[in-house]
């Protein structure tokens, strides 16, 4: 299906009010391959979305937006693994749920997550001590010049924290259509997380409930306030770096990261800057998480990077730590440096 003009109001998260000079709904790889030779016709700007739950379009964009919609879930199995062959189009959460209800655990840490199944290797999404990469075994992405289908290999994907090969390597010219998964069958409940550290769980339910109690206490449901969650990444420090912060901010909270490196907390670092619930225009700060950043109703594309601009030049003053956003920043023919567009 295309259609000419679309607002893509009810189609991103933030629910900004921008549009599309064209919007194509793909639920087979052959039409995202004919959406494309077909952007190459007209000479327009070619973009690939799932749920739009991580963008930020910074203006109407001037070409062709295709919905990956590629559906279809193949459950495999050996004595030790569960092995999960996902369509990109599928939705994230529900696949979780859906998991869970066949008694195959190991995503729940992940629930209540927005978004489609294509979308998560882009981000190596991660949440309460888990990441995409813990097992992702491979991702299939489909060549738009030659209609091949390439398997990369876990392996491959470069994945590190809110980042992959498919920001690089395998982002022009190519669309993710498949994910595969592993979960062991001997399930072992991850509880590093500090929200999760005394839950005493007799199931994965539990867990996947306790996450659903925690999120809904942190980020508004995007139906009704418009946001995409998190919108800048935790900061990743070194020790020494962390140890000489603690001298002065001896209360933020630190967590080990690999290489011997810390994690920060973006939201506590907002919070120490006297921003929660900071308003510019129609846009803000959410009451009960600073990461996240909301549309009232009516902000603008440049109220949100208003916004943005603001807290990342306040926490770089007060820390000397410049965040960077988590969300893909769009503009009118394509993805654009979203560190560039705050500085």
């Amino acid at each position: 299906m295309i259609t000419k003009h679309r607002s893509l109001k009810v189609k991103n998260t933030l629910g900004l009010d921008v549009s599309t000079r064209f919007l194509i709904v793909a639920e087979k790889k052959e039409t995202i391959l004919d959406a494309w030779k077909f952007s190459k016709f007209l000479k327009l700007p070619f973009l690939i979305l799932g749920e739009a739950s991580n963008v930020l379009f910074v203006e109407d964009f001037a070409g062709i937006i295709v919905l990956n919609r590629i559906q279809g879930i193949n459950i495999y199995e050996d004595s030790k693994l569960w092995k999960l062959h996902i369509g990109a189009g599928e939705n994230w959460h529900k696949l979780v749920q859906n998991m869970l209800t066949k008694g195959i655990f190991g995503l729940e840490n992940l629930a209540w997550i927005p978004g489609t199944v294509g979308s998560v290797p882009i981000q190596n999404i991660g949440a309460y001590g888990v990441e995409l990469k813990d097992f992702c075994s491979y991702v299939d992405v489909l060549h738009l010049k030659n209609g091949d289908i390439k398997r990369i290999y876990s392996t491959e994907c470069n994945f590190s924290y809110r980042n992959s090969i498919f920001k690089n390597k395998y982002w022009t010219d190519f669309v993710i259509i498949a994910v595969g998964i592993s979960l062991k069958k001997k399930w072992q409940p991850i509880l590093t997380y500090n929200d999760l550290k005394y839950l005493k769980p007799i199931s994965a339910w539990d867990i996947f409930n306790e996450i659903f109690l925690i999120r809904k206490r942190k980020i508004p449901d995007p139906k009704v306030i418009g946001n995409v969650g998190s919108f800048f990444k935790n900061p990743i420090v070194t020790k020494k770096e962390a140890k000489l912060l603690l001298r002065y901010f001896p209360t933020m909270p630190c967590y080990p990261y690999i290489n011997n490196q810390i994690k920060l907390a973006a939201g506590w670092l907002i919070e120490q800057c006297n921003l929660k619930e900071f308003y510019i225009g129609d846009s803000g700060i959410y009451k009960n998480q600073a990461l996240i950043l909301i549309n009232k109703g009516h902000a603008t594309s440049q109220d949100i990077l208003s916004l943005a601009r603001e807290i990342r030049i306040r926490v770089g003053k007060k820390f000397n730590i410049w965040l960077e956003p988590e969300v893909r920043f769009i503009k009118a023919k394509g993805e654009c440096d979203a560190v560039a567009m705050l500085s």
